[in-house]
This record gives C-alpha cells, structure tokens and sequence, in this order.
C-alpha cells in the first residue's frame, strides 16, 4: 500500500481526499500547515507528497524547496504533485522550477488525485523492475536501478520526473521526441493544453547537467515537433 503525505489548510477538502485516497487503496497522512507536513516529511518515508501552495507557517514552496535543498533525509527525492489555484501559470511553473514532479490545479477532482498519483508512483517502480542495464550516451550515464544519474562520472541530482525525461531522450538519443511521448512516457499522462511541464522539466535538467560541465545545446529544442538529446557529446 502506497503511502501519501497530503498537506493542505483546508480540512474540509482534505477530509474528502483522504476518505476517497483510501477508498482507493492508499495510506494517508494529513497535515494542514507547512510546519507540520515539513517535520513529517524530514521523519517519514512516504512514496508521494501532495502540497498546496498556500499553506499557514511555510508556504508550499518554502516546504519544497526545504526538502530538495537537504542531503540524507527522505524528502530530498520524494515525489511531490503540488496543488495550485485553477489557472495560475506562475505557481505551476515555479512549482516545477524548484523540484516538483507534477501539478494539479484546485479545486481537483479526487479522481483525477488518485490517476495522477498512480502515474508518479508506477513510473518510479518501472524504472526499477523494467532496467535490465544501465544507459549510456555520450558524458551521460544513467544507472535505472538505483536512479542515479552522472555526467562525466559526476553525479547530478535529478527528480524523479526529471530523471524520467532524460531516461526517455537518452533511449531515443540522437532522434526528436515529442512532447506528447515525453509527457506520455516520463510522466505517465496525456499532454494537456497549455501544458509546459516538460519545457520546465527539461531546462532544470539542461541548468543541472551544465552545472557539471556540459553544454546547454546538449538538448535542443525543434520547434513545434519536440526534443532531441545529441548524443550526448555536448
């Protein structure tokens, strides 16, 4: 049974998620300010988090940008699906900017929760029971297994969605991949309009692996067909 840490203020939505979350066969634990769902996120191991923004003692981005930013506890590579207020770009990219996997704008359907959280959990136990080596292109290796990635023998610290993605271009190194089979395959969802999860996905990616040395050309963009990762040489 899949474990989930919701973190949100509004008791009465966070009630409803949880009856329907294990209805559906998911383990749930509830906090409803930053500073507790924080603490249960250092403490804990849970297989997803679920964080509004607007939270009381630390927003949703002081939370997640506290766990990405800590070395040897749980939540530095924990999967987080933020929530955000219906519509509001700027929360959604900044979420995905600082480390988030996914968003999902408020107020969401419960239904459309427990997909979304399926997709992030079933990519990460693919990845491991699916790997029957490690990957390779150019500077870059990938090791599936144990979700490590290293430029040059160096490692880079990638989250899960970000680690997903660059799996997909490695596989396809050299050829373009739409942004639909990236969302499909990386994030485990269709492309929905005005979708640009992958675009931020892709330059955290881009800004990690030049922090080691590589060039920002190493994944390229072409224009209205998708991306390419060019071998790896850059």
């Amino acid at each position: 049974m899949s474990h989930i840490l919701l973190v949100d203020d509004d008791t009465e939505l966070t009630e409803l998620l949880q009856e329907f979350l294990v209805g559906e066969g998911f383990e749930v634990t509830v906090a409803n300010d930053g500073g507790r769902g924080l603490e249960l996120a250092r403490q804990e191991n849970f297989d997803a988090l679920v964080l509004d923004v607007m939270l009381p003692v630390h927003s949703g981005f002081d939370v997640l940008r506290k766990l990405r930013e800590e070395s040897g506890t749980p939540g530095r590579s924990l999967p987080v699906l933020m929530l955000t207020a219906k519509g509001d770009t700027v929360d959604r990219i900044v979420g995905l900017e600082m480390g988030a996997d996914d968003y999902l704008p408020k107020p969401c359907n419960p239904r459309e929760l427990a997909a979304r959280l399926r997709a992030v959990l079933r990519r990460g136990r693919s990845e491991v029971a699916t790997a029957d080596g490690n990957l390779s292109s150019g500077q870059i290796q990938l090791m599936p297994k144990e979700h490590q990635c290293f430029w040059s023998g160096e490692p880079v610290n990638l989250t899960g969605a970000e680690f997903s993605v660059l799996k997909v271009l490695v596989e396809n190194a050299g050829e373009v991949v739409s942004k639909e089979v990236l969302t499909e395959k990386a994030l485990g969802r269709k492309l929905m309009p005005y979708d640009r999860s992958i675009d931020v996905h892709v330059s955290n990616i881009r800004k990690k692996l030049a922090e080691q040395g590589a060039s920002r050309e190493l994944i390229i963009n072409i224009r209205g067909a998708g991306y390419m990762l060019t071998q790896g040489q850059g």
